[in-house]
């Protein structure tokens, strides 16, 4: 149906337990310690056991539209809580909808699964519950959250990304071969954990995702919120990450061009020269950032005869909309980039990164990983070495 994404928890659940079969079976070395990343946004309710007692709705689904303009006459403009996708809308949904009996908890993906891993339930991570309603710079659960007295008691209780939850459950560690001294870390949301990966860890470091769409993030010293861009800050030690998200990409790129063509073509294009095209590459219209417009329509004209030519305008095109994004984090107080991280199919194209190069005036380096679990994994290790 139109509007609706959910998946069911069980098939995370048995998800995880075949990849930590897989890999208790091939391991090098001695497991010390575990973290889950996971979609920011998706939530289930719980009873005290941590027994599902709803299908998961994902990050993606929009079914709260009323509870979301319920949530609006109460949280602050910068909230990430605001919107039907958001954690707290979808909370008031399922609550507003048939609620389950025996509700004990609200869980994120993230949340469920590391309770399933150490049997204890009711405890998240600062950075899955900010569209819950958190705030991270006062580290609490803010006031205006008293507007919504049915879900104080389902609430959990918030640790920083990273932090240890305890050993995991001996029966869960026999069943999978693990070792039963396992220490189970609070996790974070999948961009978060994607970004670690990229080795982007200093404040100034950016990390810029290349796929189908493009992502920027960037370490700042200080929180940024701006709903209006989809601009908001996740708290990891004592640093924040920032970013946005806009509407072009590779998508785009794919509609005219096969794989074979991007690089064949690419390679006859001087990225220190300007192609003379102004396009704003989107495959269909609406934008959200660096503008926020969502009737914004694309711009891909003239397109001239020359292919290498057409090609090198769209590159620069989505490198001017990356610039434009960074520009725009740094209007809101973050700071401008030193050093890129770039993640994504676009990360291979040594023509593209330098013609980002240029327009962003910051040095471009490849991810030191590409998946997001590498990230989790490093906040598991930082956790360990602080421990």
């Amino acid at each position: 149906m139109v509007g609706w994404s959910e998946q069911r928890p069980g098939d995370w659940w048995q998800a995880v337990r075949t990849v930590l079969g897989a890999l208790a079976g091939h391991r090098d070395g001695h497991l010390s310690g575990l973290c889950i990343d996971a979609t920011s946004s998706t939530l289930l309710l719980a009873d005290r056991r941590g027994q599902p007692l709803t299908a998961g709705l994902m990050y993606d689904d929009r079914r709260a539209e009323d509870a979301a303009t319920r949530v609006a006459r109460h949280a602050p403009a910068e909230s990430a809580a605001r919107g039907p996708g958001s954690a707290l809308s979808k909370l008031l949904y399922l609550l507003e909808n048939n609620p389950p009996e025996r509700t004990d908890h609200a869980l994120h993906q993230a949340d469920w699964l590391s309770g399933m891993l150490t049997g204890r339930f009711g405890v998240a991570d600062e950075n899955n519950a900010l569209k819950l309603g958190y705030d991270p710079v006062g580290r609490r659960w803010p006031k205006w959250l008293d507007a919504f007295p049915e879900i104080t008691s389902l609430l959990p209780r918030v640790v920083p990304a990273g932090s240890p939850l305890g050993k995991i459950d001996a029966r869960i560690a026999a069943d999978l071969g693990l070792p039963k001294t396992l220490v189970v870390v609070a996790g974070t949301t999948d961009s978060t954990a994607a970004t670690l990966a990229t080795g982007a860890t200093e404040v100034g470091n950016a990390a810029t995702s290349l796929g189908s769409t493009l992502a920027v993030k960037i370490w700042s010293d200080r929180p940024i919120f701006a709903a209006r861009f989809g601009v908001y800050s996740h708290r990891v030690g004592d640093q924040w990450l920032v970013g946005g998200a806009s509407n072009t990409g590779g998508a785009v790129l794919r509609r005219f061009f096969s794989d074979e063509a991007l690089e064949t073509l690419s390679r006859a294009i001087d990225p220190e020269r300007s192609s003379g095209l102004d396009y704003y590459p989107l495959s269909a219209p609406g934008e959200r950032f660096p503008i926020a417009d969502p009737a914004l329509p694309p711009r891909l004209t003239p397109i001239p005869n020359d292919r290498t030519r057409f090609l090198h305008g769209l590159l620069e095109g989505i490198a001017r909309i990356e610039a434009e994004g960074y520009r725009c984090l740094a209007d809101l107080g973050a700071p401008y980039p030193t050093r890129v991280y770039t993640a994504g199919g676009g990360a291979a194209n040594p023509i593209w990164t330098r013609i980002r190069a240029r327009l962003i005036g910051a040095d471009m380096v490849p991810a030191r990983q590409q998946e997001a679990a590498y990230g989790a994994a490093d906040l598991a290790r930082r956790a360990l070495l602080a421990a």
